[in-house]
């Protein structure tokens, strides 16, 4: 089993552009897995969308639940910082979060947890919510959901709900302009601003892939929702770098070049390039340790 200095590991998952650079390794790393035929079934990286995790993540508490949706590995390690649980959930090996039986798209970890099924977790999350508001108070419950997830009509009865009673709740809205292969412009009529609005919900938007100015612009919308503010929703405009899933990505190519020139990833590797090959090189030693390991074993 390869040990990993424990200075390595703690350095490159608590410094922004380490944290940035691993997630970003740990998702090529499960492409190249898959075109090794080392994984089976499907996933959904977040390439060209780390940079939101990280900069809300140390905005949140332990108190505060996060629910996250099917394109979530960013999210989970930007809040758990644990590449090697993940990539062994996702493997089936030992040490996985959920004995391997979550797979790469529903997650229990503490009050983390997420879904596949779109539009799924915001009616939970305003539950949990309202237990918040009448418990404890000051916790917040956040929802990650994509543009193509407010098709669903469970996020409009979820918002009535949570506007109505004035819950504590933040939607992060990575918007990336496609619903797996369908544009958003083709799918959805109006804005999300105007929707957010209908129910009363506070709405901002930011196309900002610095971390640093991310996190200066949704502090106040945390700080907000956690003094009894309301339902507020944060819209981040990104860009999909990768594929919807593992390998389907049908759009023009012209439309992909335009999306990577939007990625934060080739100006940080450029400027810190020592920092990414620890980066790569850390994810390299976490896969070749995990795909050593037994297969999980779930236990009752």
């Amino acid at each position: 089993m390869t040990v990993l200095p424990h200075a390595v590991r703690e350095d490159l998952l608590t410094d922004d552009a380490g944290l940035l650079l691993v997630i970003r390794h740990f998702e090529l790393k499960l492409l190249e897995l898959f075109d090794r035929g080392l994984l089976n079934g499907t996933t959904h990286t977040c390439l060209g969308q780390e940079h939101v995790p990280v900069a809300l993540a140390p905005l949140l508490t332990e108190a505060d639940f996060v629910f996250s949706n099917h394109r979530g590995h960013g999210h989970y390690l930007a809040l758990r910082r644990d590449p090697a649980g993940l990539l062994a959930e996702i493997t089936g090996r030992a040490g996985a979060v959920c004995a391997g039986v979550g797979g790469s798209q529903h997650l229990l970890n503490g009050r983390y947890l997420s879904t596949g099924v779109q539009g799924q977790s915001l009616p939970v999350a305003v539950g949990t919510a309202l237990h918040l508001a009448r418990s404890e108070p000051g916790a917040l419950a956040v929802a990650f959901i994509g543009d193509g997830t407010w098709g669903e009509g469970a996020v409009y009865e979820a918002l009535n709900m949570a506007c109505l009673w004035r819950l504590p709740l933040l939607v992060v809205v990575e918007n990336n302009g496609i619903a797996q292969s369908t544009p958003t412009a083709l799918e959805l009529a109006g804005t999300i601003a105007g929707r957010a609005a209908a129910f009363g919900a506070v709405h901002h938007a930011t196309a900002t892939a610095d971390v640093a100015g991310l996190r200066a612009e949704v502090a106040p919308l945390v700080a907000a929702v956690r003094a009894g503010a309301g339902p507020h929703v944060l819209e981040v405009a990104v860009h999909r770098i990768g594929p919807h899933s593992k390998g389907d990505d049908t759009r023009p190519a012209e439309e992909k070049r335009r999306a990577a020139r939007h990625d934060w990833y080739a100006p940080l590797a450029a400027a810190r390039p020592e920092l990414d090959e620890r980066a790569r090189r850390l994810v390299d030693d976490i896969a070749a340790d995990v795909l050593a390991r037994p297969l999980s074993e779930w236990r009752a």
